[in-house]
């Protein structure tokens, strides 16, 4: 990797990590950057280990830079590869994540060999395109209001011949909110490809702006679930609950 591509990678250690030779699952972050999503999702990893609604994780992440250019598989419509002439390079950011992060943080930290990637928006495109291409590089997946509507909603187009015939992979949580057709159509039909692989959680009542702040907690308990009996009233639910 040349200086001109280094980027950031941010690590957060659950509680009580320091002090002894336990082994934690990891979660990854898409956009991952200081000023991106780190901090938000590190921080609500914490509250769920302390509420017993997800586990505690290793919290690493991988900052983006050229975001339609590593988070696209494809280059769009005419008009969109006009307007970002880079997208669609998202198979060589999956690469660095395979042979570079991934490795690194297996030889660094104490992981239990279990993990799961998050991310919204173009992020979340990624990550569905991710569990399509390559279900085996994490164990468990949520893509919070994934941009399903580029390239004319192609990904979501070509799932079902994706998934026929591929290996076992993890479940995917997928939500959308109020983006409009394009985005909700393209989601319903990913998750009739995946059947019950896919947790779909449309949420309507949410814009773009809100929904990852609001579901992430929820998306956790799915990608982490632990056995705690939660009280109803407490609202910590999953429609569809990898413990069920």
């Amino acid at each position: 990797m040349t200086k001109r591509d280094q980027r950031q990678v941010n690590v957060y250690l659950p509680e009580g990590y320091a002090a002894g030779n336990k082994r934690y699952p990891v979660l990854y972050v898409i956009d991952g950057g200081l000023s991106q999503d780190f901090l938000h999702v590190a921080g609500t990893t914490a509250l769920g280990a302390v509420w017993g609604r997800s586990e505690p994780v290793i919290v690493v992440g991988i900052e983006s830079k050229d975001r339609r250019a590593e988070l696209i598989g494809s280059p769009g419509n005419a008009a969109q590869h006009e307007q970002y002439p880079t997208a669609g390079q998202s198979a060589a950011f999956r690469a660095f994540l395979r042979d570079t992060v991934k490795p690194l943080v297996a030889a660094t930290y104490r992981t239990n060999g279990h993990d799961g990637v998050i991310g919204e928006s173009l992020a979340g495109l990624f990550i569905v395109e991710t569990w399509l291409r390559e279900p085996g590089l994490f164990g468990r997946y949520a893509a919070i209001d994934a941009s399903l509507w580029w390239d004319d909603g192609r990904l979501a187009g070509a799932a079902a011949g994706l998934l026929a015939g591929k290996p076992a992979r993890g479940g995917l949580y997928l939500t959308y909110s109020n983006e409009g057709p394009e985005t909700s159509q393209a989601a319903r039909a990913v998750a009739s490809a995946g059947g019950p692989l896919v947790c779909l959680v449309p949420r309507p009542d949410l814009t773009h702006a809100t929904a990852y702040h609001v579901l992430s907690p929820q998306a956790l308990q799915f990608l982490f679930p632990t056995d705690n009996k939660q009280d109803p009233e407490w609202g910590f639910e999953v429609p569809c609950s990898r413990k069920s």
